[in-house]
């Protein structure tokens, strides 16, 4: 029987128990007395029937005083002890009881739960530290190798026999991620991510048939165990995949080893198609626009030929027509060879640096080898450029120290600037000018740096990147500088920046138990534990969606496995189209100027439909945001139709005797740190934490599925909460 069900019940006792007893016996007084002397007791105890009712009901208020002050500290007290209990049994170790809560009894007992408490931190720490000695060489072995993987230069994924993914390097991700974007800035194509399908980025087909290649080969036991095959993207990028298997492990070797999984290999060839396509186009330019022209003069020189006492004023005008096509001819080739330079010319291989990193290297180099001091006099933020960085480094040390042997300078600036698709490294000094002999003998010659020399000389290492160098010089503020023209880097580009709350030490992008991760379809009678989530919240211009309140941020983040994986996150400024309230502004910091110019609902919708395809959706007062989402089903025919976790429910069935349910306390209370209250993402950590909390408290209540959780929560109080 719930408390309150004994509550009311002791309460009807107290009133049984203080007015049966008088009722009772007053009843058989009256039924023995005869008719006088019932006349005489009603004039004796009418007139004082309202004292005696006062009297009773005092009493009674008295007595219930009593009760529900003896229930609420030993009955609701106990209770509430019993949920810290769970509390400190499983998701929060470091939460005590407070001792000063309640009569001295209970004081007594939450005192000693604290000591056992203690001694169990004691002892669990002790087991904890031997576990983790036993691990740490395991663990290491994996991260070494999810680090090694994170730096490759090449996009590897790690997928099950699924499909399922469950490694994938920085590269992959910044790959895939450039891939899936839309129009706008916002990821709308297939996504990356631990637990999602490698077949909503690469045709399930083709890896199908070379995973088949592959068994084939290891049912003839062969060694070259690998297949090649290249495939096109929704957006009609063109890849080249490598697939090379993953043996199961701790089984035979030969034609009874078996595949456990795969890993992938993806290359970009897109750009270099289109090149070959420009070349090829180049040279069919150049063939069937020079045919007619050679033509022509071949026409006009054996008729020259054929009749040598021809007229003084024909053979004017053959001449006149071999001049004019061999003229049309040299413009046609000038043409083709500028149109096509980029895509004829063979260059060698360059890798995508960062522009500010660069000249931060060289700075430091010319510092150490010629003691000159440098500044970056200009710089444009997040310049990437294609670059062999080693040779490019010294052929700018090379420069500056010759400024520094013959011209004597005593800084040297640097400037970067870009204009379309090239990018100026700029090399500035202030002082004497120099001639351009000096310059064309400086560019021509072999490079020496300190005791190092190069094969090659500037000129040579500026073909290399297919770039151009200039001196140039500026009259009026007395200074001279060398301009590096260079190409700008085509690939993608981004930073990482360190996430709040993150796991130190551990990459984020595999989860090698996904081996055996089969499904991950939602299925109300899997096991919470199984199923992959996305945990999100919105923030919005008020708190009335269907007054024509708008989503202003979208932040979400998924978690697999029972990991949440901060590196894959939703974070996206929406534009409302309506002015944002003031009131509103000094709570989740967003501002007019920020949402201004943002993509609108209609774009950011279906790509955070996208991220959350195949996931259950867990919020905090989830009501609210799935208010906000289901007004716009109509508008961008989007419906999210899978199942919503609410933890301000599931703290509701977990704990049903705490008074508040705020994400603030449910964090203060599972010992969770929230960073970036009030921001969209933010919360949603925050959110993903708590749930993972939830879980086991869930299973301790015989909550397992998701089934049983749903139901658990509408059965609520705050389940009736509409929006």
């Amino acid at each position: 029987m719930q408390a309150r069900y004994r509550f009311i019940l002791a309460v009807l006792v107290l009133g049984a128990l203080v007015t049966g007893p008088f009722l009772l016996t007053s009843l058989l007084v009256w039924m023995e007395m005869k008719e006088p002397q019932r006349l005489l007791v009603k004039e004796l105890i009418v007139p004082h029937l309202p004292l005696g009712t006062l009297l009773t009901a005092l009493g009674f208020g008295l007595g219930l005083f009593v009760v529900r002050t003896l229930f609420r500290q030993y009955v609701q007290g106990l209770l509430k002890m019993g949920e810290h209990l769970r509390l400190m049994l499983g998701a929060n170790r470091n939460f005590r009881v407070t001792a000063a809560d309640g009569p001295p009894e209970v004081q007594q007992v939450a005192r000693a739960i604290n000591d056992l408490a203690q001694q169990r931190d004691e002892l669990m720490n002790d087991v904890e530290t031997q576990i983790a000695r036993a691990k740490a060489s395991v663990e290491e072995e994996k991260n070494r190798l999810a680090a090694l993987m994170s730096e490759l230069a090449q996009a590897v994924v790690v997928c099950n026999l699924d499909g399922r993914i469950l490694l994938y390097n920085n590269r992959a991700r910044l790959e895939f991620h450039a891939l899936a974007q839309g129009p706008t800035s916002v990821a709308s194509g297939a996504l990356i991510g631990l637990g999602r399908s490698i077949f909503s980025i690469l045709d399930k087909s083709r890896i199908a048939h070379a995973e088949e290649a592959i068994r084939q080969r290891l049912a003839r036991g062969l060694a070259a165990n690998v297949a090649n095959f290249v495939t096109t993207t929704r957006n009609g990028q063109f890849l080249r995949v490598q697939m090379v298997p993953v043996m199961a492990a701790g089984e035979g070797q030969g034609t009874e080893r078996s595949m456990s999984g795969y890993v992938l290999t993806v290359e970009n060839i897109t750009r270099s198609l289109e090149q070959e396509q420009s070349r090829n186009l180049g040279l069919m330019e150049l063939t069937e626009g020079n045919r007619s022209a050679l033509g022509n003069v071949r026409a006009a020189v054996e008729t020259l030929a054929d009749y040598p006492d021809m007229d003084a004023r024909e053979r004017e005008g053959f001449i006149r027509v071999i001049s004019e096509e061999v003229g049309r001819m040299s413009r046609r080739l000038d043409a083709s060879a500028q149109r096509f330079a980029d895509a004829i010319k063979t260059r060698w291989p360059l890798e995508d640096v960062s522009a500010e990193d660069l000249v931060s290297a060289a700075r430091r180099r010319i510092g150490e080898l010629f003691k000159l001091p440098s500044k970056v006099e200009a710089a444009e933020e997040n310049l990437w450029i294609k670059a062999d960085s080693f040779s490019l480094i010294f052929a700018i040390c090379f420069l500056a120290g010759r400024l520094a042997d013959h011209y004597e300078i005593r800084e040297l600036r640097f400037r970067i600037l870009t204009e379309g698709q090239l990018a100026y490294l700029d090399l500035i000094w202030a002082g004497h000018a120099m001639s351009s002999e000096t310059f064309y003998s400086w560019e021509l010659e072999s490079m020496q740096v300190g005791q190092e020399n190069s094969p090659m000389s500037l000129r040579e290492v500026l073909d290399r990147h297919g770039g151009e160098i200039w001196y140039q010089r500026e009259k009026a503020a007395h200074r001279a500088y060398f301009r590096f023209v260079l190409p700008v880097a085509q690939a993608v580009q981004e930073s990482l920046e360190p996430l709040p709350g993150s796991e130190q030490g551990r990459p984020e992008y595999y989860d090698f138990d996904l081996f055996n991760f089969q499904d991950t379809a939602v299925d109300l009678d899997r096991n919470l534990m199984e199923m992959a989530y996305t945990v999100f919240d919105t923030e919005t211009t008020g708190l009335e969606p269907a007054s024509g309140d708008e989503i202003i941020q979208i932040g979400a983040v998924r978690i697999v496995n029972g990991r949440l994986l901060r590196q894959e996150r939703f974070d996206q400024l929406v534009d409302p189209g309506r002015p944002l309230r003031p009131e509103g502004i000094p709570i989740h910091g967003i501002t007019e100027e920020m949402v201004r110019g943002q993509p609108t609902i209609d774009v950011v919708l279906p790509a955070f439909h996208a991220f959350c395809s195949e996931t259950v959706l867990v919020a905090h007062n989830a009501a609210f945001d799935m208010r906000f989402l289901q007004l716009k089903e109509e508008r961008t025919g989007l419906k999210f139709v899978q199942p919503v976790l609410d933890t301000l429910l599931l703290s509701a069935v977990i704990h049903p005797n705490q008074e508040s349910h705020k994400l603030d306390v449910i964090a203060e209370r599972l010992g969770i740190q929230i960073v970036g209250r009030h921001n969209a993402l933010g919360d949603a950590y925050a959110t993903g934490e708590v749930f993972l909390k939830m879980l086991p408290l869930l299973a301790e209540k015989g909550i397992h599925t998701l089934r049983q959780a749903l139901e658990a929560s509408q059965k609520t109080y705050f389940a009736r909460v509409k929006y």
